[in-house]
C-alpha cells in the first residue's frame, strides 16, 4: 500500500476530514486486554479518584492511537505515517454511562517537507479541552 494523496495536490493548511472517537468504560477494558495495560486508573472509579484523578481515565495511548487515525484515514495507508509525537496534557476523563466521553479530532498541513512528507498538526479535545499538545504526524505522500 502506498499513501492516496498526493503531495502535489495538498498545500499548507489543508483540512484533513475531522473524526469524532466515543470511549466507554467497555472501550478502556478492551483496550486493557489487549496492551496489557491493566493500571486500575482505567478501569476503577473507586481507585481513580483516591488517587486524586475526577474519574476513570482513559490510557494516554489509546487517546493517541485514536487520534492518529485522522492522518491514516486520510493519507490511505497507516505505512505512509513516517514519524509521530504527542505530549499528553489532560486526562480524557471516561464517565460510568452509556455515553462515556468523546475524542474530537482535526488535524491540517502545517508544512510541505522534502521527499514528498509534509507535517500534519493534531488537534484533540474532549469535554472542551485539549487532552494531546503538539499532537505532530510526519507523512510520505504518493
Amino acid at each position: 500500500m502506498s499513501a492516496k494523496i498526493a503531495f502535489d495536490e495538498v498545500e499548507v493548511g489543508t483540512e484533513l476530514p475531522a473524526k469524532s472517537f466515543p470511549v466507554t468504560r467497555a472501550t478502556l477494558v478492551r483496550y486493557a486486554g489487549a496492551s496489557g495495560d491493566f493500571n486500575p486508573i482505567h478501569w476503577n472509579e473507586k481507585f481513580a479518584k483516591e488517587v486524586g484523578l475526577p474519574d476513570v481515565i482513559a490510557h494516554g495511548m489509546f487517546t493517541m492511537a485514536e487520534a492518529i487515525q485522522v492522518v491514516t484515514d486520510w493519507a490511505g495507508d497507516p505505512g505512509a505515517v513516517v514519524e509521530y509525537g504527542v505530549r499528553f496534557t489532560k486526562p480524557v476523563v471516561v464517565p460510568n454511562d452509556e455515553t462515556g466521553a468523546l475524542i474530537e479530532v482535526s488535524g491540517k498541513v502545517a508544512a510541505k517537507l522534502d521527499d514528498n512528507r509534509v507535517r500534519v498538526d493534531l488537534t484533540a479535545m474532549s469535554a472542551g479541552q485539549k487532552v494531546l499538545g503538539m499532537s505532530r504526524a510526519v507523512v510520505r505522500l504518493a
